[in-house]
């Protein structure tokens, strides 16, 4: 492998590390500064994203292009996970015969700012940057 795509490659899970870690800063400020209570289905995009900060972080360090396929199992589950829940937030016909899930309301909006940037929309944002990256990373490195 060529010294410019091993850099190419670093930058990649630098790329996808930052958008893990400040995703994670942004969940946990809106539940914790905010006081946004979790609903059931941020709960389960938490459980695919905060293991990428470490996941990612390990990778960076090591340089370790391997950490790739897992970060994209992740992100990919995450994803489709935040998919489905804006998708329950943002079209009438999903959110009314769509499941209950626990004290929030899955479909409940904490934002909702111009009119469709949402808190699963800003998760969405992060796990599609660390699947591409991941998916770059893996090409790059010919797996």
């Amino acid at each position: 492998m060529s010294n410019t795509n091993e850099k190419k490659i670093e930058n990649l899970l630098s790329i996808g590390w930052i958008a893990s870690f400040i995703a994670t800063l942004g969940s946990l400020y809106f539940s914790e500064i905010l006081d946004y209570i979790p609903c059931e289905l941020c709960w389960y995009q938490r459980i695919f994203m905060y293991p990428l900060v470490i996941i990612l972080g390990i990778g960076a360090i090591k340089k370790d292009a391997s950490i790739a396929l897992y970060s994209l199992i992740l992100s990919g589950i995450g994803g489709c996970i935040s998919i489905y829940h804006y998708s329950i937030q943002k079209i009438d016909f999903l959110g009314d015969h769509s499941i209950s899930c626990g004290i929030v309301p899955c479909t409940g909006q904490y934002i909702n700012w111009f009119g469709f940037i949402t808190i699963p929309f800003l998760a969405l944002i992060a796990f599609t940057i660390i699947f591409v990256t991941s998916l770059l990373i893996l090409k790059k490195a010919g797996k």
